[in-house]
């Protein structure tokens, strides 16, 4: 996913975050798998795109935080939102909800956005307790200014 070159920021580079991007596409790919669910499992359904929905937005709202620490914080609700997700998923599987298929993909999905949250949270907390947090709000090759 690219950004247009005179909307590019740093408020918005979460776009470019490769957990960001896999996080949305689980967000796509667990709507698609709860579609046809019947009446009686729509709560369910409806609290599973819920916890899903929670991690890219949280994701991308840490990425916009001026302080490390808010960010780090926003992670660590994504991270528990995806933690609801996989448990979820592994429930309904267990109850003949989901197919073996379907729920190996989700399954292999989250597991790759959980590594990929990790590795951004250590990443982050690696710059905190160096001092290496860089706090400016604009991208460095673009001022707002263009008109």
């Amino acid at each position: 996913m690219s950004l247009d070159p005179q909307r590019k920021n740093k408020n918005r580079g979460f776009m470019q975050l490769r957990v960001w991007q896999d996080a949305r596409e689980l967000y796509v790919q667990t709507c698609a798998a709860m579609k046809g669910w019947p009446f009686e499992l729509k709560k369910v359904a409806s609290q599973q795109i819920a916890s899903v929905d929670s991690v890219h937005p949280n994701i991308a709202e840490g990425y916009a935080r001026k302080s490390i620490r808010e960010y780090l914080n926003f992670l660590g609700i994504a991270r528990g939102s995806l933690g609801e997700s996989v448990s979820g998923i592994s429930t309904y599987h267990a109850a003949g909800q989901l197919t073996g298929s379907c729920f190996e993909d989700l399954d292999a999905l989250s597991f790759k956005t959980e590594n990929g949250l990790l590795k951004l949270i250590e990443s982050l907390e690696r710059k905190r307790d160096s001092g290496a947090w860089d706090d400016t709000l604009y991208h460095p090759t673009h001022d707002g200014a263009a008109g």
